[in-house]
């Protein structure tokens, strides 16, 4: 595992910047996706979201079965699905 002993603060709305040179090399830009865990009071762990693993996760297999009862449209949600793993744009957000 690399280290970047780098100090990173948070600004008033609570983002913190990942530095460039971590952004390179997990080839991270402005659509990837992470999951962000606790680590008992000591810190945050961001795992990064592959793109085809989009469809698999759990919120997007209920998205898609509870799409009639949200009115959402089932050939929506699959057009932003495929266009997320092709682009990495389709306005999922995990939160």
């Amino acid at each position: 595992m690399k280290r970047f002993p780098k100090l990173l603060q948070p600004d008033s709305r609570g983002q913190i910047v990942i530095p460039k040179e971590i952004r390179d090399l997990l080839n991270i830009d402005e659509s990837t996706g992470f999951y962000a865990y606790t680590i008992d009071n000591e810190g945050i762990f961001l795992k990064k979201i592959d793109p085809k693993e989009l469809s698999e996760l759990p919120e997007i297999k209920e998205l898609k079965e509870k799409a009639d009862k949200l009115k959402l449209q089932k050939k929506h949600v699959e057009q932003a699905e495929q266009q997320y793993k092709k682009e990495k744009k389709g306005g999922f957000e995990e939160v």
